[in-house]
């Protein structure tokens, strides 16, 4: 059996979160391939049964070891790589959440190489996934009116 996602047939649909704490979000360097050493948001491919922001929330734990509660939505992401030939070497659909931190500093493991709480101007410094600064961004904001 081979895994779709690496000759994908469909997008995949993954969910995401930015937990916040003290103004920085916790972003982790993705361990595996797509895109792998690169910061994003703790996340993953949603499960059948479960809602977006339940999904964010399992891998939020199962990755980084971190619990946190959502506020909401943020906007989905999509990531289409192509291979050198031009087709379509993977397509997700990701959507991201914001949440308020609760527990948790945030552990690396094959999911995540690196794990670091960050501002949204060090967001801008570091190599990301496609659009992560912009979602820090409005994370942070999300978090600090909802306290």
């Amino acid at each position: 059996m081979t895994d779709d996602r690496l000759a994908p047939t469909r997008p995949f649909l993954a969910a995401s979160v930015a937990v916040v704490r003290d103004g920085r979000v916790l972003l982790a360097a993705r361990g595996k391939e797509p895109m792998r050493g690169l910061f994003t948001l703790p996340g993953g491919l949603v499960e059948v049964g479960e809602t977006l922001a339940e999904a964010a929330l399992r891998e939020l734990h199962e990755e980084v070891g971190v619990a946190a509660s959502v506020i909401g939505p943020i906007r989905p992401v999509e990531i289409i790589l192509r291979d050198e030939a031009g087709r379509v070497a993977s397509h997700f659909v990701i959507q991201a959440h914001a949440a308020h931190w609760r527990a948790g500093e945030g552990e690396t493991g094959p999911e995540a190489l690196d794990v670091r709480w960050a501002d949204a101007a060090e967001a801008e410094r570091l190599p990301t996934t496609p659009g992560l600064p912009d979602i820090v961004r409005a994370a942070i904001a999300m978090a600090e009116a909802t306290r």
